[in-house]
């Protein structure tokens, strides 16, 4: 795809665009409310730009984007690449000391995450510098919301209004340990430097861990978390990157042909309670909402993930070929070997087993196929596994949507049999 083309198919979304050289080199990252109107307004009315600008457009032979959910998001991963390549025509945000910064008081028992100017040796953490201070503060507001960190300058020997409106963890009350705030710092930290992935892997295993130890109201609260994550994850898909990553993708698996739609399966319950399971749909590289499902398990007691897969992939395909719908080029299994073999054996006795099929497990992103012993290994960097992560990512974020939904629906069903229940007795509701 030449550089024309990328323009012309840039969504109208918030997002940050990256402006490269000849050779591959980043010359300019910026963020936009519009992606769309931002950069088109680069290859338009030249006689409008200031000679710095006329001189960076003369050089740009390539381009990449990142869609994100808010402009506010746009800005801390802005700041993030420009910190990673500074390119150079960002001068003005690497070399300024007057832009905001976040602060994180590490010095503090419970630290606190804030709006700053300048850096200073206090022990604090920052991060930064950022062009746009009102954006700023916005993306710290959208951070507290997800994290609940304090921000008052002292600890008050009680609650205030932050706990009841959720914006706070009220360590003041006991209400949180101090390794248990740390633990959320760090993760505040893991969503300031863009490592989205990382964080919602670390939030499963910790939801996981809750839900073993019966401790389902953390679990549940994990759970949250993930959703409003894994939300913003998934808008940050990228058209330029995907076209390159469904081709790398059929030469890492050996494919005849690109895999144009990919159909990725999750399952979400806690100890059994409310299963239920997702699939969502990519087509060229973009999700196609259209055609998600969502599935509550029915034929499962208990908690057998590798038997509730087995039940969701089944009740896909028979749909699918009841209907006489479009089968995909790849099926994508959340999962390592045991999710990908449970759901092969319902394609094949559907006689979909030539359907190429792939889990790609949390823990270490390996890739792992039917016909290998040993599962795939691919790095960071490459489009073919950023891909995957964003189909299974989103797939996880539907599923854990779908079982939040049930949730809610059976605890206010057991509310109303309690009253029912009460006023049955002669007891006052």
């Amino acid at each position: 795809m030449d550089l024309k083309e990328k323009v012309s198919g840039l969504p109208a979304q918030p997002g940050v665009y990256i402006f490269r050289d000849d050779a591959g080199k980043v010359l300019y990252v910026g963020k936009a409310s519009s992606l769309r109107n931002r950069v088109r307004s680069y290859f338009q009315r030249s006689k409008d730009h200031v000679p710095r600008i006329e001189a960076l457009v003369a050089k740009i032979s390539d381009m990449d984007f990142v869609t994100t959910a808010t402009e506010a998001e746009a800005l801390l991963y802005e700041s993030n690449l420009i910190k990673e390549h500074q390119p150079k025509y960002n001068v003005e945000l690497r070399d300024s000391k007057t832009y905001p910064v976040i602060k994180i008081t590490m010095a503090e028992d419970f630290p606190r995450v804030m709006v700053a100017r300048g850096k200073r040796s206090d022990g604090s953490i920052y991060f930064g510098p950022y062009t746009d201070a009102a954006l700023l503060h916005e993306a710290v507001k959208a951070i507290r919301r997800i994290f609940m960190f304090r921000t008052c300058a002292s600890l008050p020997k009680k609650a205030c209004v932050y706990d009841d409106l959720g914006l706070c963890s009220a360590p003041c009350e006991g209400k949180i340990s101090k390794e248990d705030y740390a633990d959320r710092i760090k993760e505040v930290i893991l969503f300031i430097e863009g490592k989205r992935g990382e964080l919602i892997r670390r939030l499963s295993g910790k939801m996981k861990e809750y839900s073993s130890q019966k401790r389902f109201e953390e679990a549940a609260g994990v759970r949250d978390q993930i959703e409003a994550l894994s939300t913003a994850v998934s808008r940050r898909t990228s058209a330029a990157s995907g076209g390159a990553g469904m081709a790398e993708l059929a030469g890492v698996l050996g494919l005849k042909a690109i895999p144009r739609h990919i159909e990725a399966f999750d399952i979400s319950n806690i100890k059994g309670e409310s299963a239920c399971g997702s699939m969502v749909a990519f087509r060229d590289g973009r999700p196609d909402k259209s055609n998600y499902r969502m599935f509550r398990i029915k034929e499962i007691k208990g908690q057998d993930d590798y038997a509730m897969m087995r039940e969701i992939v089944r009740r896909r395909y028979k749909g699918v070929l009841k209907e006489g719908r479009d089968l995909p080029d790849l099926i994508l299994i959340d999962g390592g070997r045991g999710h990908l073999s449970s759901a092969a054996i319902e394609t094949r006795a559907l006689g979909l087993g030539k359907i190429p099929m792939i889990g790609l497990a949390k823990i270490f992103e390996h890739i792992y196929t039917l016909d290998r012993a040993l599962p795939i290994a691919l790095p960071p960097s490459s489009k073919a596994l950023q891909l995957i992560q964003r189909v299974r990512d989103e797939s996880h974020r539907f599923a854990i949507r779908y079982h939040h939904i049930l949730r809610r629906k059976a605890l206010v069903g057991e509310t109303k049999k309690k009253k029912i229940t009460s006023r049955k007795k002669g007891r006052p509701v």
